[in-house]
Parts: C-alpha cells; sequence; structure tokens
C-alpha cells in the first residue's frame, strides 16, 4: 500500500495553482477549504494513479483525491466544473480498465476506496419492502466480495455478478456488469432499483426508473460520462447453499453452441429447473493447459484430446440448490442433460461447492498468479458481442484461422451466449439487434515487452469481422477516435451525446474513455 503524504492547508493553494498551471490548466479558483487537504500529490500515489489493470497506456494526473464523504466529491467535482477551464475528473476503484479508460491525464483521480466505511460504518445496508422485496444499498466504492459477504449474513444475495468479485459496484455497473447467469438473470445493470449520482454538474442526484428517469439510464452501462456512482439500491433474492458445477467437452463448435442456445432458451427469472449460470471456454492446443477444475486421472486423457483436435470447446454450467434439495437438483440437471446434447460422452465433469466457493472462483487463480508475479502486468484484453447468426463465421474465421494458427498463447478464452431480453435498450450499453448473442473474452496477459503482438492479433481480429460484415460491438473497449464511437453507438449516438450535454456539458468526467476528450 502506498503511503499518502497530506498535503498541509497552508500549502494547498500553491500546490494547485503551481500545479494546474504547468499544465496549461490556467486555475482562476481555489477548491474549498474544506476539501483541500483531501488531495494527494507524492510520487508514489501519482504512479499507482497513472495506471491501470491492463499496464499498457499510462496517463499521470496532477492529484489524487481522498474523499471522506460523498459531499467532498460533489464538492470536488463543482470545483472542477466551475473552474474557468475545466478540469477533467476521474472515479477510480480498482482501475480493472485495461486500456487507460479510468485515468485522468492532468486532471483528478478520486480514490473512491477511500470511501468504504461511510454508510453508519457499513457502506453495505441490507433491508426490504412491500413492494421491492429485499434490497441491498450499497456504496459505489464496495468491492461485490464484500456485497455477497454481507448479504449471506442474512440468508440474501445477488442474482447477478461478474466471474471476478474483487471490482467495485460503481465500476460494473458504469459497464454492465456481466457473467454466466446474466442469460436467465440479465447483467447487474438490469438488477438496480435506484442510484445515487453525482453528476458532471457536480450535482448529487437520487434516480430510478422512474424518478429522474433520464439520468438512471445514461449512468447505467454509461462508461461514467455522466455521472459518478455513490450508491446502488441492488436487487436480492434468497441465496442457495451449494451448486453442482458441470464442464462438457465439444469437439464440434456447432454442436457446443447449438447446445449452449438450447440450455439458455430455459430463461425465465422463477424457473427453478432452468440453470443458473452458462458459460463456456476454450481450451487450445498452445502449451500447458490449467486442469485444476478436473481430477488428476483424468490429466492425460485430457491433453491428448486438445492435442488431436486443437482446439476443444468447454461448456460451463451451474445449478444452485439448498441442503436438502440435492437428490432434487441431481434429477433437474439430468433432465436437461439428457437427450439430443452433443457433448463427448467420457468428458462430463462435475463438481460439488458452497455458493461462496463457486462464485469467487477466480480469487484462487489471482493469488497464484500474484504469487508468481504474474498478476501485475500487462492485459491487452478483447472483448466483444457477437451476433447468433455469425458465430460459426468467428469460430472459423477468428478462433480457428487467427488464435489457433497464429499459436501466440491466448490464456483464458470465454466464449457463452446471452438473451436480449434481458436487457434494457433504454440504457447507454450497447449490443447486438439479435435476439440472442455471444460474449467472446480474449483475456490475455502478457509480458511488459510482449503485449504489441497481441494487440497486433487483436486488432487483426476487429479487421477480419470488420471485412466478413460480422457486426461485433467491443465490450469494455477503446477506441482512438470520436468517429469510430459514433460507429459503435449507431443509433443510440445521438441520445448518448444529447445526455452528456445534460449532465456533463464542459465534458469533464472519465477522460480516459476517450469518447469526448479524444486528444
Amino acid at each position: 500500500m502506498a503511503k499518502h503524504i497530506t498535503i498541509p492547508k497552508k500549502f494547498v493553494t500553491i500546490f494547485i495553482v503551481t500545479f494546474f498551471m504547468s499544465n496549461a490548466m490556467a486555475t482562476t479558483l481555489l477548491p474549498p477549504n474544506d476539501i483541500a487537504d483531501r488531495f494527494h500529490n507524492d510520487s508514489e500515489t501519482i504512479k499507482i494513479a497513472s495506471s491501470d489493470f491492463g499496464h499498457i497506456v499510462q496517463e499521470i494526473p496532477a492529484a489524487v483525491f481522498y474523499p471522506n464523504s460523498i459531499d467532498d466529491i460533489a464538492s470536488l467535482v463543482k470545483y472542477a466544473y466551475n473552474n474557468s477551464v475545466p478540469i477533467n475528473v476521474a472515479a477510480r476503484g480498482q482501475a480493472h480498465s485495461t486500456w487507460g479508460q479510468s485515468l485522468a491525464r492532468d486532471g483528478v483521480v478520486i480514490n473512491m476506496t477511500s470511501l468504504e466505511n461511510r454508510l453508519n460504518g457499513s457502506g453495505i445496508i441490507v433491508s426490504s419492502d412491500s413492494s421491492l422485496g429485499s434490497y441491498a444499498d450499497v456504496g459505489g466504492e464496495q468491492l461485490w466480495i464484500d456485497v455477497l459477504n454481507t448479504t449471506l449474513q442474512y440468508g440474501l444475495s445477488p442474482v447477478s455478478w461478474v466471474d471476478y468479485l474483487y471490482l467495485t459496484v460503481g465500476g460494473t455497473l458504469s459497464n454492465a456488469g456481466i457473467s454466466g447467469q446474466s442469460f436467465r438473470f440479465g447483467p447487474q445493470i438490469s438488477n438496480v432499483y435506484e442510484l445515487d449520482v453525482i453528476t458532471g454538474k457536480g450535482e448529487f442526484v437520487t434516480c430510478s426508473p422512474k424518478e429522474k428517469s433520464e439520468l438512471y439510464y445514461a449512468v447505467l452501462g454509461g462508461l461514467g460520462q455522466f455521472g459518478i456512482i455513490t450508491r446502488a439500491r441492488i436487487a436480492l433474492e434468497p441465496a442457495p447453499k451449494r451448486v453442482k458445477w458441470l464442464r462438457l467437452f465439444y469437439s464440434d463448435f456447432s454442436a457446443f453452441t447449438r447446445d449452449q442456445e438450447s440450455l439458455i432458451s430455459k430463461n425465465e427469472r422463477r424457473d427453478n429447473k432452468a440453470l443458473n449460470y452458462l458459460e463456456g471456454m476454450l481450451l487450445l492446443n498452445q502449451g500447458p493447459q490449467d486442469l485444476s477444475f478436473y481430477p488428476v486421472s483424468a490429466y492425460a486423457r485430457i491433453n491428448s484430446l486438445v492435442t488431436k483436435y486443437g482446439i476443444i470447446y468447454c461448456l460451463e454450467a451451474a445449478k444452485y440448490y439448498y441442503d436438502d434439495r440435492e437428490s432434487r437438483v441431481e434429477k433437474e440437471l439430468l433432465d436437461l442433460l439428457k437427450g439430443n446434447l452433443g457433448f463427448l460422452p467420457d468428458f462430463m465433469f462435475e463438481k460439488d461447492v458452497t455458493y461462496m466457493e463457486f462464485l469467487n472462483r477466480v480469487r484462487s487463480s489471482e493469488l497464484f498468479l500474484r504469487s508468481k508475479g504474474q498478476w501485475e502486468v500487462p492485459h491487452p484484453w478483447l472483448n466483444l458481442f457477437v451476433p447468433e447468426s455469425r458465430i460459426l463465421d468467428f469460430n472459423s474465421g477468428v478462433l480457428k484461422n487467427i488464435i489457433l494458427k497464429q499459436n501466440i498463447p491466448a490464456g483464458i478464452v470465454l466464449i457463452y451466449p446471452m438473451n436480449r431480453n434481458k436487457w434494457d435498450d433504454k440504457m447507454s450499453v450497447v449490443i447486438p439487434v439479435e435476439d440472442v448473442f455471444y460474449v467472446v473474452s480474449m483475456l490475455h496477459s502478457s509480458g511488459f515487452n510482449k503485449w504489441e503482438a497481441y494487440d497486433n492479433q487483436n486488432k487483426e481480429i476487429l479487421q477480419f469481422c470488420d471485412g466478413a460484415g460480422i457486426k461485433v460491438k467491443p465490450y469494455l473497449g477503446h477506441y482512438e477516435t470520436q468517429e469510430d464511437w459514433i460507429k459503435h453507438f449507431g443509433s443510440k449516438w445521438e441520445s448518448f451525446r444529447a445526455r452528456k450535454a445534460l449532465f456533463d456539458p464542459k465534458m469533464i468526467l472519465s477522460p480516459g474513455q476517450r469518447i469526448f476528450n479524444n486528444n
């Protein structure tokens, strides 16, 4: 943890004026006295705030702001907005962006994690009422793992997750928040009743589908462009106790996708016989496999299978249950899996784990990589939404003819379908127009001098899709020009631009997205 140096108040005025003026940001206003000592600019703090999880882009801020309250954030944004030359502001949670989206060159980065315990001693409050049922009021700075731990104490849980739980609530809701539950329960943004937001004018606004709805729909999936999420009211349901966790292997991509689409067609929220989770991944003949899920006795035949086919497609599914329902859930799984599923019959693997173990499944991999010094490395990721009608073309053109053929170790590649009707088109996020679309995530890790090879491969993939007319939509994406963003948003661009003019007219929020601040 970096040591944070507080600037004495008598030096704050000199620091603010000198630093901002040295960066061609002629300042005529000084920050209010009640937040003046929240700014930090020691070298270690600036270094950390200059990079993100991607470790590819570096943007040096003028200062990092450590708020003690929501009012502090509102005061800062209002100050930045009213300045004669507006000051860019970026809210930083875990900075899990990969292309500098959470950075603010020459601006102020807000360290949101300094708010961890500001709601009556807790950033997470569980409640219920007759109209909504159970819900949690959660600070935007809170981690999803802490939301899980807290709600489980009440026998409750959110229903839509992300694969990695050590991300902030405000961060995932600013994008969408997706995982294997999304086919049935929608992304995380579809499970939010209400928000507290600090707009780009420094205004504190509570919004929901019924109150200040334009801001509510703008902020969810809005890439931080319209406001800073300081509280979200998250839907909760009774938490299961355990999980039946399956992996099924396929050598035939058509059978793999056909079965995935068949399984997600059973997606009613209250259908207890439906799966709770479905994803998919690739096992590529590009070096050692991560076989930690499987019994040691299966390692040799799995490796032999991957060597034989080059790519094996793994369907991953889960069914939740309570302690007294194990026999019933076994029957429900058999009913789902029997019949015409096309997986290789000798390659079905099952685990029975606690609900916590399942949701927090990525943590062990993170700790292992940290122990090997392989976590804080470049992550040139590419995440795409691919229309279902072109997924076979994507497999042949990208997975086989680019990723497998180039033999650059791909790391984790996820591929799984979602239902469009679980998303709300009034929100800012952009998805393909088809009823079913696929998430394809290429989660690369590399050495500091090797990430360009993956970046070049990513560009080749996008060029192929463009040339083949496969209308992919990047998720967590980045563009260099506003013209590319206009193309990305398509028919949503005009409303996106109008919302920006309404809620952040001086364009100071989240400059690292390079949508309106692309210089």
